[in-house]
Parts: structure tokens; C-alpha cells; sequence
């Protein structure tokens, strides 16, 4: 379905019309968030585009206002941090939103990548509507790291002295892509200083990329739970009232959970060893990253054997990265014609496994690297890759789906007969005869 068609705003007042004539920005916004046409079938789980937008602001208003309280020097970061839960007027709440706030943008960002796997929303045309979105999520994980180091307690410190020195790990360059990451030999007060202005920086760069995201989704349209393009106009309702209906309603349930954490568990996301302040000769007993990157950091450490000439530190690096360089290629990896799930009865089993599977390696990279965690990840990360690259291949050239609806509307209707029948059957009174 492409959003490409003639605009149906009408200015109501003269300087509605004279504003038009010259910057037609309410032109923009009515067509794009009123009239424009979305598929009449979409459910809940197409609610998080709009829930990630919500927190996207969330964390630019909150992190502006607390770097304006934040000393970026190694000395008083974290008393500057303290200062801020203690003696600025709201401090708390900012910090706990913006903290919470990262884990939450996460949760609704992977709902959102699962759904788009299980729907299919890579698939042509919207190629390059997926790979921005692989895009935001590379950024978000780059500002997410950084900004876990801001506080300077000691899981950040010694996480960012980890991750960083996986790098060397890289022929040639792995040791000055270290040093420019550090700004010298070890995570000290230049590390913090280069951290503090990209954990700034980079939330506009996403705010950027957002925007070309939407703009690509406009131009090819919304997919939808049946994965079938809009054929007539009764297959599309208008955006609001209809999804933007449903997309508040979500937002709210959302904003509700987000609260609760806030005011009642406001640490509950977080590692106690990050209130204690930074200690380069105190190395902690397990050091782990945010739970957001947990999955990525079982593969990391899954690889524990020689490759060739691919020694393990290097092949675990390759992992980590290549479990979301594969992201990018989805797209031409799925060679079925069948676009949603909901038609593919194997590929649905295999991505629900998927699903367990990755929160698996996210438990298995909160356990210590030894024993049966580490033969664990192993098999985790051998099934992670083989569902991108030996999966979705071949189930495209062997699955039979079922079929699939002539349109959105006979889908709709369909469902609709299904529930009625369902709920015209009355119980059996047994004994009675005419």
C-alpha cells in the first residue's frame, strides 16, 4: 500500500490558508496522523512504533535536564549523580524515569523487531524500511552502553573496561580503535569525557534516523496481521480515530507499568554494584551489562574455542556483532512468498522458539561463564544463527502455508462470522426430545 495519493486538508480559516500556502506543516500533519489510510485488521502489537516515539522524548527531555546537573570528571561523577537524587528539585524522578526509561525503550523496541519478524514487515518493499529500524536499535545499544557508564559506579566502570577491551581482539586496528574509544590506555576521566558528549549526542542521531523510519513507512505503507497489501479502500480505515485510538489506550497501559517501576521499583532493572562508586583496584565478582544486552553477551562469551585461525576472543567478538549484522540481511534470507506467520505454520513454531531462546541466552548471560552455562550458550547461539541462516531459507522453499485470504476485508469478516458462530452455538440440554 503506498501513502502516495492526493491530500484532503482543507484550511478553515484564512490564516489556516495563508500558513498553507507557504509552510504547510498542519497539511503534514493531517495527512500523516489523521486522514492517512492503515489496514483495518492491525492489533495491539502494531501499538509500539508509537509507544517507542513516546519514550524516545522521554529519555531527550529527561537526559537534557540531567545534563545540567552532571559532572562528566571521574572525580565527582558520582557525587554529582548522588547530588542530583538528593538536592535537585525532582532529581529522583528524573534520574529513575531516564534510567527506567532505557530498560522500557528496549522492551518495547524488541516487541517491536519480534513483531516485525513474525509478520513479516521486512519484506519487500520495505527493505530499507527494516534496515533503518536495525539502525535505531545499533544506536540505541551504543547510547544505552555509554550511558551506563555515566554514573561511575562500579559496574560501569569495569563493563566499559571489558567491553573496550574486546575490541583489541580486531586485527591491526583493535588497539586503536580501544585507545580512541578510552582517549588513552585505560578507562579513565577522557573515557567518560568521549562517553558523556556520544550518550548526548546520540539520541538526535536516533531522533534523525526516526524520522526517515516513518517517512519510509508512509511511502509503502503499513503492513498487517494477514502480511496481504491493500487491495480496495474498504481494506484501510482512516488513522484516527481508529489506530490512534488504539495506539493511546496502549500507550496509557504502557505509561502505567513505566510508572509503577519508577515509584515503587525504581532499582529493580538496575545492579546493586552500581551504587557503589567506581574502584579501579576492586574488580566485582560478576561483571555483567545492562540486562537489555544480556543475550548479546552470552554469544559473546559462547565461543570459547578456536576457529582456524579465528582465535576465541576474536570469534566471540564476531559473534556478538554478527547476531545483529544479521539483522540487517533478513530481508533476502526469508525466501518464502508468504509474508505473516499466521500462514506458516513451521516458521511460526521455529520463531516462537526463537523468542524462548533469546530470553534464554538473557539469563545465561547474567550466569557466571563456567561449567554447563557455557555449553548452554553454545546451543543457544548455534540456534539463534540457524534460524537466520539455515531456517528461514529452506522453510520458505519447503513449508506449505495455508491459505491466505483474497483481502484485508474478507479476513476481517472471516473472524468476525467465526466469533458470531461460535457464540450463536448453545449448550446441548441432554433428555430432550420433540
Amino acid at each position: 500500500m503506498s501513502s502516495m495519493q492526493h491530500s484532503t486538508y482543507t484550511p478553515k480559516s484564512g490564516l489556516g490558508r495563508w500558513i498553507d500556502a507557504r509552510l504547510p506543516l498542519p497539511r503534514l500533519v493531517y495527512d500523516s496522523f489523521v486522514a492517512y489510510p492503515v489496514p483495518r485488521n492491525l492489533n495491539y502489537a502494531y501499538t509500539f512504533g508509537g509507544i517507542l516515539s513516546i519514550m524516545l522524548v522521554v529519555q531527550i527531555v529527561t537526559g537534557i535536564v540531567l545534563a545540567m546537573h552532571y559532572s562528566a570528571n571521574t572525580g565527582i561523577a558520582f557525587d554529582s549523580v548522588e547530588k542530583i537524587m538528593r538536592d535537585v528539585n525532582s532529581g529522583w524522578l528524573l534520574r529513575y524515569m531516564h534510567s527506567n526509561g532505557a530498560s522500557f525503550f528496549f522492551i518495547a523496541v524488541y516487541v517491536h523487531i519480534f513483531r516485525g519478524l513474525y509478520y513479516g514487515s521486512y519484506k519487500a518493499p520495505r527493505e530499507l524500511l527494516w534496515i533503518l529500524g536495525c539502525i535505531i536499535y545499533l544506536l540505541m545499544m551504543a547510547t544505552g552502553f555509554m550511558g551506563y557508564v555515566l554514573p561511575w559506579g562500579q559496574m560501569s566502570f569495569w563493563g566499559a573496561t571489558v567491553i573496550t577491551g574486546f575490541f583489541t581482539a580486531i586485527p591491526l586496528v583493535g588497539e586503536w580503535v580501544q585507545q580512541l574509544l578510552l582517549g588513552g590506555f585505560a578507562v579513565d576521566n577522557p573515557t567518560l569525557n568521549r562517553f558523556f558528549s556520544l550518550h548526548y549526542l546520540l539520541p538526535f542521531m536516533i531522533a534523525g534516523v526516526v524520522v526517515l523510519h516513518v517517512w519510509a513507512l508512509h511511502v509503502t505503507g503499513q503492513t498487517n496481521p494477514t502480511g496481504i497489501e491493500v487491495k480496495t479502500k474498504g481494506d484501510t480505515v482512516p488513522f484516527s480515530p481508529h489506530a490512534s485510538a488504539k495506539d493511546g489506550f496502549a500507550m496509557v497501559i504502557f505509561l502505567l507499568v513505566f510508572a509503577y517501576f519508577i515509584f515503587y521499583i525504581p532499582n529493580f532493572l538496575g545492579h546493586p554494584d552500581n551504587y557503589t562508586e567506581a574502584n579501579p583496584l576492586k574488580t566485582p565478582a560478576h561483571i555483567v551489562p545492562e540486562w537489555y544486552y544480556l543475550p548479546f553477551y552470552a554469544i559473546l562469551r559462547a565461543i570459547t574455542f578456536n576457529i582456524g585461525p579465528i582465535n576465541s576472543k576474536l570469534g566471540g567478538v564476531l559473534a556478538m556483532f554478527g547476531a545483529i549484522a544479521v539483522l540487517f540481511v533478513v530481508p533476502w534470507l526469508d525466501t518464502s512468498k508468504v509474508r505473516s506467520a499466521v500462514y506458516r505454520p513451521w516458521y511460526r513454531l521455529f520463531f516462537w522458539l526463537l523468542v524462548a531462546d533469546a530470553i534464554f541466552l538473557g539469563w545465561l548471560g547474567s550466569r557466571p561463564a563456567e561449567g554447563a552455562y557455557v555449553a548452554m550458550a553454545q546451543i543457544g547461539t548455534l540456534y539463534y544463527f540457524a534460524f537466520f541462516i539455515v531456517l528461514m531459507p529452506l522453510l520458505g522453499l519447503i513449508e506449505t502455508p495455508k491459505r491466505l485470504p483474497n483481502s484485508i476485508t474478507e479476513a476481517v469478516l472471516e473472524k468476525h462470522r467465526r466469533k458470531a458462530g461460535d457464540a450463536a452455538q448453545p449448550a446441548a440440554a441432554p433428555g430432550h426430545e420433540a
